[in-house]
């Protein structure tokens, strides 16, 4: 399924040009050899421009020649340095490039290839009497042939000859193919790809033809347990190489890698996607609510002033590093109507009031898995199983997976700090993932002042507790919620009848209008507790605590000057 979208999404890349064919890819090229018919070097001409040349094979310690693109020591004989070692090795690197062009242009009749063929076997002598200083190239850069008034690749023979090349290289025992159905050579090395924490790891591979490596009769014959055709394995390489090769088609997420594309190339539905999963950096909070709402509610959708087809199909592919082997974490296909409706649903579970500014944006992923990890770790990523697990509910709609809280609990025990972010998380895992409908009243974006349940009554009454000792001590360096805030979310029965004996003390201390308005407070919250104090709360009631606490100091900051003053009055 994943094989058979991504070589449907090259067709599609075909058929708007903007794809390289199966043994082309595009290249940076710096130079390119100006060389007569007879094979002479004419010039050196700077070009610093990319092409579509003949696809370069994966260098390693080996010498491995390209064809039409390569650097000084393939083209030139030029080694990287003077020192023996370097120079051996561009001697051989210069003679695998000549047995190379005699294989591939041995029989192609016309005079560009020929001028390229005479100018491997002369170069040796005309290297001696070269006047220019070729050692100014730079040994990492590309170069390739221009002559007769054209660049080699744009030359319809040589082109031929590659492309005849190409696929008699990799021909193989012909079978039916899993992915098309036609008739084809079987490809035995899939392709690599560019993926950070990998080593150019594959997405098929067979270590090697070995028999006991092999099974189902195939002895001996890499690759045809997995019957894919060649031409199918090329599509699909080229497709994820687009997809990674983009920005605009993959997110980092932890040590994952998320490609994302729409059945047909639709640019429309892939830039949306981007913005949404980044939480709207580059749109406004409004027009990206807007947007989401008209497509979650079947309403006609523009994104850059165009209609985006909400009905298409949306493909999202989580890949996991690994040594030679890509491990896939999840695969998704869905309409983008339905992706994006539970996206949305997960924002609008997210929204939690912040410093009296009611609403923000929505939070992306990323700021939401970093409230998981330890500031102080030196390693600042979460943990990539729970962060796939994160990814996949909110694409799909599922719940939360059940880490995502827990390590949120683990950070808010440890820190003994609720920012917006945690409080989000808090909200959205009890709304999702719990059952438990009274609960359900506390789980609102700002404070909800008429629920009794009774954890969250608790919560509120912690918040205002510590607001009378800050008020009592001001510039305090340590409050009760430093020392007492693990213990009061687990255990309330052990700490509130301290925490309010404290409280008697730290009032007699305000001037007497203050004292009566946290004394309502305080009145007012103890009242609403029909049940004696918990003797150990459970850790969904743990973050209804945490929640009460929350609003209930998110509160304190909304004009908090204006209302204590009219209270005093």
């Amino acid at each position: 399924m994943i094989l058979h979208s991504l070589a449907d999404y090259y067709q599609a890349l075909e058929a708007q040009g903007g794809v390289s064919r199966p043994g082309w890819a595009k290249v940076k090229v710096s130079y390119a050899l100006e060389i007569d018919e007879n094979g002479g070097l004419v010039d050196i001409l700077p070009l610093e421009r990319e092409m579509e040349l003949p696809e370069r094979e994966r260098k390693s310690a080996d010498i491995t020649s390209c064809f039409l693109c390569d650097d000084r020591r393939y083209i030139l004989g030029i080694p990287e340095s003077n020192e023996k070692r370097f120079i051996d090795k561009a001697k051989k690197a210069f003679e695998d490039s000549q047995r190379r062009y005699a294989k591939i242009l041995s029989g192609t009749d016309c005079k560009e290839a020929r001028s390229i063929l005479k100018f491997f076997s002369t170069w040796n002598e005309q290297k001696e009497k070269c006047n220019k200083d070729l050692s100014s190239i730079d040994p990492k850069v590309t170069i390739t042939f221009f002559t007769n008034s054209h660049f080699a690749d744009e030359v319809k023979e040589i082109k031929s000859a590659w492309e005849k090349y190409y696929w008699q290289s990799i021909d193989t025992e012909k079978r039916r193919c899993m992915i098309t159905g036609n008739i084809d050579s079987i490809c035995r090395i899939h392709p690599s790809f560019n993926v950070a924490g990998g080593t150019n790891p594959k997405l098929v591979s067979f270590d090697k033809e070995s028999n006991s490596l092999c099974s189902y009769g195939k002895d001996g014959q890499q690759g045809l347990n997995a019957q894919i055709g060649s031409m199918a394995a090329a599509k699909y390489g080229i497709a994820l190489k687009s997809l990674l090769s983009n920005k605009e088609h993959y997110k980092r997420m932890g040590a994952d890698t998320v490609v994302y594309w729409a059945e047909d190339a639709d640019t429309q539905t892939q830039d949306a996607f981007a913005c949404i999963l980044d939480g709207g950096d580059t749109v406004s909070n409004a027009d990206l609510d807007g947007f989401m709402s008209a497509i979650s509610q079947g309403k006609n959708a523009y994104w850059n002033g165009l209609p985006v087809k909400s009905e298409n199909h949306f493909y999202i592919l989580a890949l996991s590093p690994n040594q030679g082997r890509l491990s896939v974490r999840f695969y998704l296909c869905d309409t983008f109507e339905s992706i994006v409706k539970h996206i949305k649903e997960h924002y609008d579970r997210l929204e939690v009031a912040a410093d009296g500014r009611g609403k923000r944006g929505p939070i992306p992923l990323w700021a939401l898995l970093r409230e998981t990890v330890n500031p102080k770790s030196s390693s600042k990523a979460a943990s990539p199983q729970m962060a796939g697990d994160t990814l996949r509910a909110i694409l799909t709609g599922g719940p939360y997976p059940a880490t995502l809280y827990q390590q949120t609990q683990l950070r808010i025990r440890s820190d003994r700090n609720i920012p917006h972010e945690k409080a989000a998380i808090i909200k959205a895992y009890l709304i999702k993932n719990t059952q438990n409908e009274k609960n359900k009243e506390a789980l609102t974006v700002e404070l909800n002042e008429t629920t009794t349940y009774q954890p969250y009554i608790l919560g509120r009454l912690f918040s205002v507790l510590e607001a009378i000792q800050l008020k009592a001590n001001p510039g305090i360096n340590s409050t009760i919620k430093d020392k007492y805030f693990t213990s009061a979310c687990a255990t309330p029965s052990v700490v509130f009848p301290t925490l309010l004996k404290l409280a008697e003390s730290h009032m007699k201390k305000l001037e007497a209008g203050m004292r009566i308005y946290y004394a309502k407070q305080l009145g007012g919250l103890t009242s609403m507790l029909t049940e004696s104090f918990p003797a150990h709360m459970n850790l969904n009631d743990q973050g209804i605590f945490q929640l009460g606490y929350y609003h209930q100091t998110q509160k304190r900051f909304e004009k908090k000057d204006k209302t204590e003053t009219a209270e005093i009055k």
